[in-house]
């Protein structure tokens, strides 16, 4: 087992423009993600947004968007379960993460990497890992059910 990477896989029954759209519209991203963002994601500029997950609204979130591949490959970089407001993240190396959208036969195969955690400071390493697996986890069901939603046609 690795502890330098997690790594989250789903299938979403929609077309991968609809899942793209969803991933790289800072609006819908905000929708399941759980962030109200300032504005779109641009790469090379940093994106973010007060945090609307419940008992974390306290906190911002901030990525530094790295590469836009339409319809195939999004990626960012950021601080991994930046939780503590009094903590100064900004000397630590931010983790890669990394979306790749592939067409399959029912829709949209889903892959989410996040890379580079043995490179955050020995003393958060552990918990940071920990809260993003199971962040990730969260986040890849949430992105399916936001885009099965609304793609089900009106009752």
């Amino acid at each position: 087992m690795t502890t330098d990477r997690i790594e989250k896989e789903i299938e979403i029954k929609a077309p991968v423009s609809r899942v793209w759209k969803a991933l790289t519209d800072y609006k819908e991203f905000g929708t399941w993600f759980r962030v109200n963002l300032e504005g779109p994601f641009v790469p090379g500029e940093t994106a973010r947004g007060n945090i609307t997950y419940p008992g974390y609204e306290h906190l911002v979130m901030q990525v530094v968007v790295k590469k836009i591949e339409p319809e195939r490959y999004f990626s960012f970089t950021w601080h991994p379960f930046a939780v503590d407001p009094e903590y100064n993240y900004s000397d630590e190396e931010p983790t890669l993460v990394e979306f790749t959208l592939t067409e399959t036969e029912t829709g949209t195969h889903v892959r989410v990497v996040e890379s580079g955690f043995d490179k955050i400071p020995a003393h958060r390493r552990a918990e940071a890992f920990r809260g993003n697996e199971g962040g990730w986890a969260e986040q890849v069901r949430n992105i399916r059910d936001h885009v099965e939603k609304a793609s089900q046609p009106a009752a």
